[in-house]
């Protein structure tokens, strides 16, 4: 049976998911046009671009459904071509999402999207999270950073640990190989901060098309007294 993008979308909380569909098949062939003078995903194919690129952006809703009905201010590091933060942004258009990238080509066709799409929720960075964590301006500025498949969880925190607001979160995409690797990590490197590192249960992209979970933070009570 083939993927239904429309029905997985509203199973994702999307409010409009014929809408959001058209949009997306619109950013499909943005891609597709631009993918013939810079390579910006090899992943086109419309029912592989749905499920892997479209899908796996939305399944954050499905654990964290305040995307849906929240007004979040979100970072995505090392957006890339514009994956979530655009799948977002289109899926649910209350959301304030920043786009960050230190390469130049990608930012530029993320925005060159923004305009296409009429999206009116998505700033789009050029930078490196590393050197816009230490800017005024950045710190404590966002309710979730996130970030998909551009390195490991710890250096992801690192780089922009101080992104997020008191009660704010970092929720990363990661399959459950790196979540093996990166929770320990992110655990020893935290120590001593007033944060946790939790992991959602796994689940299968649809078609079988892989497994996926996310890496999530949470600031931790104080000890009384403390």
């Amino acid at each position: 049976m083939p993927f239904d993008l429309t029905e997985y979308a509203a199973s994702c909380h999307v409010a409009d998911p014929d809408r959001f569909c058209s949009m997306c098949r619109q950013f499909r062939d943005l891609l597709i046009t631009t993918n013939r003078t810079m390579n910006l995903t090899r992943i086109t194919e419309p029912e592989e671009f749905a499920i892997k690129h479209v899908a796996d952006s939305l399944a954050i809703a499905r654990f964290f459904p305040e995307f849906a009905t929240e007004k979040l201010r979100v970072a995505d590091i090392g957006c890339g071509a514009g994956i979530p933060s655009l799948i977002l942004a289109m899926a649910f258009p209350q959301l304030r999402l920043v786009a960050i990238d230190s390469t130049g080509k990608k930012t530029a066709f993320v925005a060159k999207a923004v305009e296409t799409l009429d999206l009116d929720n998505v700033e789009v960075i050029h930078g490196r999270s590393c050197e816009l964590d230490r800017k005024p301006e950045f710190r404590h500025r966002f309710d979730v950073v996130t970030a998909r498949a551009v390195a490991p969880a710890p250096i992801i925190y690192g780089d922009a640990s101080h992104f997020i607001r008191r009660g704010g979160r970092f929720i990363l995409y990661k399959t459950p190989e790196q979540a093996g690797e990166d929770l320990p990590a992110l655990k020893r490197l935290t120590q001593r901060e007033p944060i946790e590192w939790f992991r959602t249960e796994s689940f299968e992209l649809p078609l079988a098309a892989g497994r996926r979970l996310f890496l999530y933070s949470e600031f931790a009570n104080p000890a009384p007294g403390r």
